[in-house]
Formats: structure tokens, sequence, C-alpha cells
């Protein structure tokens, strides 16, 4: 009987712990989690806004770790790995052994070196559950919110506060919002609904000082350009980092992030990581996937993982739906197509024959075709007129040998 063990409790980690259970009915799995509860992290912004608790965010069945006869240790913070003995060490001098484990520890907020944010006790992240219940218990207390970040994480919590009441003003050094999900034209969009729905954004600018109360408050946040913006409470969204400090500490090899081969195996024997912490994507699907394969080859099964197309997002804030992949900032030497109506707007960059950025606001329907065209280098230059509407049928052919239609990209 083999004994697993499972850092994380998020899309990684979870998927990781059931397919486990799935291929090693009678083994040990155990998961350990800061949070109390399992939590989706894309769901956060719901639950901050008040239109679902806490367990209305879980995203697994409330009898899930009974019902798999897995442990879970929750509310505890992991405090050492010890690859020699094969122990992890958490809470208050409490360990686990273990004859595999996997790391899905995820990513923490970032706070610049800007003067008294990292010490300020009302300046919060918004990654984890935890984060949201301190950003709500600050909310009773004071409703200027200033956020540093427009992208995704930013947007999320922006939305939810707005609908709230919240007094929201957003700085963001780029000059539009979401600068790497969007153009010009779609940035602008969801700047007039943010600002319909009372935001106030700050594009091009950013914090470089605060002012304090006694209690090391920020109650102010001082612009670059020398303006002064009251605020109750700030929320960090300009960046993340994967959580590789218990990597490190252990000795196995993380820079940026933890090192995986393509089985998800870490420099450490035994030893396996997913989700954020290996820096491999911060998508959420693509956090499950590690988490299924990393599983899969600690049961024995032999999993190749496939790394994932990069720049891949979706959103939907207000009612506007987006979809963005690709690169869409390097059009030099490429054929830009555009597609606008009053209901939509699509954008596609193709660069030697292959299709390199995809962009389309309002309607993001056929979203896995034009994924699978750009994850895959197909050839798509005969097809420039109608490259908004192509479908999979447009690239089966006939078979020469029996005649058969079969997929050719």
């Amino acid at each position: 009987m083999e004994r697993f063990v499972i850092i994380g409790a998020g899309a990684a980690g979870i998927t990781a712990a059931k397919t486990l259970r799935a291929f090693r009915p009678q083994d040990v799995i155990t998961v350990l989690s800061t949070d109390e509860q399992v939590h989706s992290r894309c769901m956060l912004h719901k639950f901050l806004g008040h239109e679902r608790t806490a367990e209305g965010i879980n995203f697994v069945p409330a009898d899930f770790f009974e019902k798999n006869d897995i442990y879970h240790i929750s509310g505890q913070t992991v405090t050492g790995i010890d690859t020699a003995a094969k122990t992890v060490s958490y809470g208050e001098g409490y360990s686990v052994p273990y004859d595999k484990l996997l790391i899905a520890a995820g990513s923490a907020f970032f706070i610049p070196p800007i003067p008294h944010f990292r010490e300020a006790p009302n300046v919060f992240g918004f990654r984890d559950l935890s984060d949201a219940l301190k950003i709500d218990a600050a909310f009773a207390g004071g409703k200027r919110v200033f956020i540093v970040g427009s992208g995704l994480v930013g947007l999320d919590a922006a939305s939810a506060l707005c609908r709230r009441g919240a007094q929201v003003t957003i700085a963001e050094m780029a000059p539009r919002v979401m600068p790497l999900q969007t153009d010009g034209y779609a940035a602008s969009v969801y700047q007039k609904v943010f600002e319909d729905h009372g935001c106030r954004f700050l594009l091009g600018i950013g914090a470089s000082d605060a002012v304090v109360d006694g209690e090391g408050n920020i109650t102010e946040v001082i612009l670059s350009t020398g303006e002064h913006v009251p605020c109750d409470f700030i929320i960090m969204a300009a960046g993340v980092r994967p959580r590789i400090q218990l990597a490190q500490a252990a000795g196995i090899r993380a820079e940026r992030a933890i090192e995986v081969d393509d089985h998800l195996r870490t420099s450490a024997p035994d030893v396996y990581a997913a989700g954020d912490c290996t820096g491999l994507s911060g998508v959420w699907p693509d956090a499950m996937a590690q988490g299924k394969a990393a599983a899969e080859n600690m049961a024995g099964v032999g999993t190749v993982y496939e790394k994932p197309y990069p720049f891949k997002n979706t959103s939907n804030f207000f009612g506007v739906t987006m979809l963005s992949v690709g690169r869409l900032d390097q059009t030099e030497g490429a054929d830009v197509i555009v597609h606008r109506t009053p209901k939509e707007y699509k954008k596609a960059i193709v660069k030697d024959g292959k299709l390199t950025g995809y962009l389309s606001l309002g309607d993001i329907s056929n979203s896995g075709l034009y994924l699978h065209l750009i994850k895959n280098g197909v050839d798509v230059s005969g097809k420039l007129d109608r490259i908004f509407r192509l479908t999979f049928a447009d690239f089966y052919g006939i078979n020469e040998k029996n005649g058969e239609y079969v997929y050719t990209v």
C-alpha cells in the first residue's frame, strides 16, 4: 500500500486526488490545504459580490473527501518537505509521510516595492478564499477601493465590489485595460462598461508612494503624477508569483517556478508538481489537466503531459464576453483581419499562413476551433476571406486510398 500526499486543494490538487483514487482504490491519499474549504478561484468574485456563499463556490460535492476515502487536512500551512525522510511537515510540529508527493501549491499575489505597501495591513491580494474574506471584512469599514492592475484578477474584484456600491479606482501602468488580453478597441469596450458601473481608471499611471495613519494603514495612494487618491483599502492585482518556497527549501530545483519534466516530475525522487506553481499555465482547465497527468504518473500509468498553448483567456464582465488566444501584440509582417458590427468584434492575426492570435468580443462560439488552429500551427492561408466563418469541416479531406473523409490538421 502506497501513501500519496498532495499539497494544495485547488484545481490541480483536487483533480490529482480524484484521479489517484480511480487508479489506486486501496492506497492512502492525503490532501493538505491552507484554506478551510475547497473553492474555485474563478468564482471568488461571486463570493466577494455576495452572489454566492463560501459553500457555493466549492467545485466538488460536500462529501467529496469522505466519498473518495481521502484524508483532508484543512486550515493547516505546510512548513517543510524532507525529501530524504519523505515527510511533509505542517502546522505546529505535525508531519505526514509519503511514498509519492505532489506539490500543487498554486501562486501568490505580488506586492511591488512601493513605500508602505508591503507593510500596510489594509493591502490585500485576491487569489484565495482567505483573501476574499479579508476584503469582505475590510469593505464593512469603508467602500473606497484602490485596485492596482486591470487584468482579469483586478477586474474580477472590481466587478464584484461595484455591484455592492464600492467607489473603485483602478490604476494600470499600461495604456489600456486588460493589456495582455485585448487590443485598443476591445479594451475600450470593457473600460466603458466598467465606467458605466462607477469605476474610475487611471491608465499609464502607477502608484509611487502612500500616506499612512497611526496604525500603518494606507489612507491615500500617491500616484506617479503627484495626485493623492483617498482609499479605505487596496487590492494588489498587478501580478502573481508561483509558490516555490517549499520546493526551494527542500532543495528541489525552482527559480521562477518549480521545474518539471514532461511527466511533471521535479528534480527530487517521487516528487511531482502541477498547477500554477510550475509556471506552465495560469488557466484553470490547464491546472486540472496537469493534476490529472501528474496523478497518472504517480500511479504508474506513464503519461506525457503536453504543455498548453500560452496566452489563452476568456472573460465575462457585466454581460460582455471575450475570448483571447495567442499573441495580439505581434502584428509586424502579419495579416490582420478585423470584423466589427454593433454586437460583435473579431480579430485574427495570421503570419506566414498560420493563425497566431485571435480575439472575439461578444460572440465566443466555436472558440475551440481557433485555439486548435493556433496550437497546432494549421495553415489557413487559403481561407483568410472567411477566417471568422471557419468550422472543423473546413479541415476535412478525402483519403486517397479508401475515399473516406479524414481530419487533415
